[in-house]
C-alpha cells in the first residue's frame, strides 16, 4: 500500500516525488509566515479555492484542504529516517510514550495511512477562511437544512483540532437524518483557533484565550449571527466562556464538556455541603493528573524550545500528541479502543502539514503571561456542563455554581477529555438537551 497516497505512485515514482520535494522546499518555505527559509515545505494552508473570490479583508473565502505532494513526500522521508531512543525494558507507558506502540503507529503512518482519504472526509464539510485581527481564520460553516436552526460555534483545544468534531457535525446540523428532531437543529461553526490547523499563526505576543474569543466573536458577527450558542472543551471551554462575557447580548447559552472551578473564595469551609462522592472524585482526578502536568509546564514557559524538536520530527510529534489522547481518554490504557489509528494520525498530520505544533503550544504561554483585560467574575449566561468521568479535572457542582449560572448538569456514564471524538452520541444528545429551552 502506498504511504500517504502520493498520487498512487510506486516506490520509484515516490522517490522522484521526494526528489522534487527538495527542489521546491525553498519556494514553499519562503512563502511560509514566520517560519524562515530553512523550515521545510510550506505548511498546507494553501490559498483559498475558487475563482473570482472577493478580495476584501472581510471576505468569506471558500477553502479546500489540499496538502501539496511535496509536503507528504518530505514526511515520508522523515518517517523513513526515524531514530528512536532506547527504552527501559518492561516499563510500558510509565516514562512516556511506549516505544513498541509508537513503532507500530509510525509504521502504519508510513505504509498504511491514507491522508488523501482523510482529506476527502474533511472536505465533505463546507470550509472557509476570512481575515480577522490580521490573521486568516479557517473554519467549517455547516448550515442546517432547517432554516430556523440555532447557530452554534464549537471550539477545540490542545492537542486537538477541528477534526475532532467530524462525528457530531452531521447529527447537530441535520438531526432528522440521524434519528432526531428538526427542532434540535443547529447551524454549526467549527473554527481552527489561531495558531492551529489551517488558520494563520499569530505573529506577535498576546493571543490569550480572551483575544481568541474576540476573534471568534467577530467571526460569528461576520457570518451574520446575532444570537447563538457556544460549546467547547479544553481551551475551547475557556474561549467559549470568554465569548459569553464579551457578548452577553448575543450568546444565549454556553455548553462545556470541560468545566473548571476552584474552591469558592470568602467561605470558611469550601467543602461544606459538597457531597462526599463529588469530593472523592475531584481528589481522584487531581491525583491521577498530578504526574501529567509536565507538558503544560514546558508549553507554558518554553514552547519555542519544544517546537524545534516536534516541528522537525514526525515521530516526536506523534509521541507528544498521542500520549495525551491515551492518558486523557476513558480507555483503560488501550487508546485504540476509543480512537482508530486513522483518527489519531489525521489529527497529528494536521499539526505536521501546517507546522502548527509550536504556535499551538504558545496559548499556554500567553495564558500565563498576558493578563486578561477584565475579571470574568460570575457568568450570568445559562451554562451547561457535560461531566465525563475520565475528564482531567472535575469540580464539585456546588463550586461550579459559584462561577457559572449552571442550568444543566449531566453526569456521563463514560468518556474522557476528547468527548466529541470519543463519545459523540452522548455529547450530541447533551448539547441538544441543554439548548432546547434556550432557542
Amino acid at each position: 500500500m502506498t504511504m500517504l497516497r502520493l498520487a498512487g505512485a510506486g516506490r520509484p515514482a515516490r522517490a522522484a516525488v521526494a526528489a522534487a520535494a527538495v527542489a521546491v522546499t525553498f519556494a514553499f518555505a519562503m512563502s511560509t509566515q514566520g517560519e524562515g527559509a530553512g523550515a521545510g515545505p510550506r505548511p498546507a494552508s494553501a490559498a483559498p479555492q475558487g475563482q473570482g473570490a472577493p478580495a476584501g479583508p472581510d471576505a468569506i473565502r471558500p477553502f479546500t484542504i489540499d496538502v501539496p505532494d511535496a509536503v507528504l513526500a518530505d514526511l515520508e522521508i522523515r518517517l523513513g529516517r526515524t531514530r528512536l531512543p532506547d527504552e527501559l525494558p518492561g516499563t510500558g507507558w510509565d516514562y512516556g510514550t511506549n516505544r513498541d506502540y509508537l513503532e507500530e503507529l509510525l509504521a502504519y503512518w508510513r505504509d498504511g495511512f491514507d491522508w488523501r482519504a482523510q482529506e476527502r472526509m474533511l472536505n465533505r464539510f463546507d470550509q472557509f477562511k476570512t481575515t480577522i485581527d490580521g490573521l486568516d481564520v479557517h473554519f467549517i460553516h455547516q448550515r442546517s437544512p432547517h432554516e430556523d436552526a440555532l447557530p452554534l460555534i464549537i471550539t477545540h483545544g490542545w492537542p486537538g483540532s477541528f477534526m475532532e468534531f467530524h462525528k457530531i457535525i452531521g447529527p447537530l446540523t441535520d438531526p432528522t437524518a440521524h434519528g432526531g428532531d428538526a427542532a434540535d437543529a443547529f447551524h454549526v461553526v467549527a473554527p481552527s483557533i489561531p495558531g492551529y490547523g489551517f488558520s494563520d499563526k499569530p505573529r506577535g505576543r498576546g493571543y490569550n484565550p480572551e483575544r481568541m474569543a474576540r476573534i471568534l466573536g467577530e467571526l460569528m458577527a461576520r457570518l451574520g449571527y446575532e444570537r447563538y450558542g457556544t460549546q467547547g472543551g479544553d481551551w475551547g471551554s475557556i474561549i467559549s466562556r470568554w465569548q459569553a462575557v464579551q457578548h452577553p447580548d448575543r450568546v444565549v447559552g454556553v455548553h462545556l464538556n470541560f468545566v473548571t472551578a476552584g474552591p469558592p473564595a470568602g467561605v470558611d469551609d469550601p467543602e461544606a455541603g459538597v457531597p462526599a462522592a463529588e469530593l472523592e472524585r475531584m481528589r481522584e482526578r487531581q491525583a491521577s493528573f498530578a504526574n501529567e502536568r509536565g507538558y503544560s509546564s514546558i508549553q507554558g514557559t518554553k514552547p519555542q524550545t519544544l517546537g524545534y524538536g516536534l516541528n522537525d520530527s514526525p515521530a516526536g510529534l506523534a509521541a507528544w500528541i498521542v500520549e495525551k489522547f491515551r492518558t486523557w481518554c476513558d480507555c483503560d490504557g488501550d487508546v485504540e479502543s476509543r480512537f482508530t489509528k486513522d483518527e489519531l494520525l489525521t489529527n497529528v498530520t494536521i499539526y505536521w502539514v501546517t507546522q502548527t505544533i509550536t504556535s499551538s503550544a504558545r496559548i499556554y504561554y500567553e495564558s500565563r503571561h498576558t493578563p486578561a483585560s477584565q475579571a470574568i467574575g460570575y457568568l450570568e449566561t445559562p451554562t451547561g456542563g457535560a461531566i465525563f468521568p475520565r475528564e482531567i479535572t472535575i469540580p464539585p457542582r456546588q463550586w461550579a455554581e459559584r462561577v457559572y449560572n449552571i442550568t444543566h448538569w449531566t453526569e456521563m456514564p463514560r468518556g474522557g477529555h476528547f468527548a466529541a471524538l470519543e463519545q459523540p452520541e452522548l455529547l450530541t444528545d447533551d448539547i441538544r438537551a441543554f439548548f432546547r429551552p434556550l432557542r
